[in-house]
């Protein structure tokens, strides 16, 4: 019997457990959904303001560059790392910790490398290490524009003064809920645009293009830097939710079979007592 009682405190046990994936599954549905809204509503402007930027920056001539663009010898290297606050999203942290290692270790390796956490795994992962410069995990408590553009200003200023040469930003893009793709984008100094320039020429700017492109280039970085956040955000919440999902399926498959076995416990238990009984009848008669 103590076999039997033992099943039935780990049916109980994984029972509950079913009930609390369930339950986070259907708060990261709900979440996801209103993440996503805004991931997807945003896109197609972050996309068109970098594509603008990058077409009129290829018009001007090399000495009139942004201060933004410009190349030097790499030695400092910034990596701005975005993660979750908490854990229970199957590989959603741990990919981004390891691409950000893979960065420091291969390729920027004999640089000094730092980082910039946003979220506290990532935080939790490099901390130790010393090469953490900023913790930004409170950003998730009030994820606005606004919030996010203090961050970006700041990481403006360091390549700007040449604290770093290179900054890159490490996120999970977000393609559907059971699908994020890690990513690796360069922050500053800002990527030319490849191939010809696609701005018409007969365009009159007003003002001119050099003025036009030194008010696009801050507006562009922050924004980066939202969608990236953004990104990750509705990263967060579909990797959870299918995660949440996958624990609840094997919770249900593994209660199916404690039954089971509790089932077929409980009919040996009382097989032999019934056995018993008749062998004690038998003696009795004999």
């Amino acid at each position: 019997m103590a076999n039997l009682k033992e099943i039935r405190n780990r049916i109980s046990s994984v029972s509950s457990t079913m009930q609390i994936t369930s339950a986070m599954k259907m708060v990261s549905a709900a979440k996801l959904k209103k993440a996503q809204d805004a991931i997807t509503a945003m896109r197609p402007y972050a996309d068109k303001l970098t594509e603008l930027l990058q077409s009129l920056s290829a018009t001007l001539d090399a000495d009139s560059g942004s201060q933004y663009s410009e190349e030097r010898d790499i030695k400092n290297v910034l990596i701005v790392s975005i993660s979750s606050n908490r854990g229970l999203a199957g590989a959603f942290n741990s990919n981004i910790i390891k691409q950000t290692q893979h960065l420091i270790d291969n390729v920027h390796s004999g640089k000094k490398v730092s980082v910039i956490a946003i979220g506290k795994k990532i935080n939790d992962a490099f901390s130790k290490k010393g090469i953490v410069v900023a913790n930004h995990s409170s950003i998730y408590d009030d994820l606005t524009f606004d919030n996010v553009a203090t961050i970006a200003e700041v990481l403006m200023d360091k390549f700007v003064t040449g604290e770093f040469d290179k900054i890159e930003i490490v996120y999970n893009k977000f393609k559907n809920a059971a699908t994020q793709i890690v990513m690796t984008e360069q922050f500053l100094p800002i990527v030319p645009v490849e191939g010809e320039a696609n701005v018409n020429s007969d365009y009159v700017f007003e003002p001119s293009k050099i003025e036009i492109v030194e008010q696009l280039i801050p507006k562009s970085l922050k924004t980066q830097l939202y969608k990236g956040i953004r990104d990750s955000f509705a990263s967060e919440h579909g990797a959870r939710m299918t995660a949440m999902h996958k624990a609840t399926d094997n919770a249900t498959e593994l209660r199916d079979q404690l039954k089971l076995t509790y089932n077929k416990a409980r009919q040996a238990a009382i097989t032999n007592e019934i056995l018993e009984i008749v062998g004690g009848a038998e003696a009795l008669n004999n």
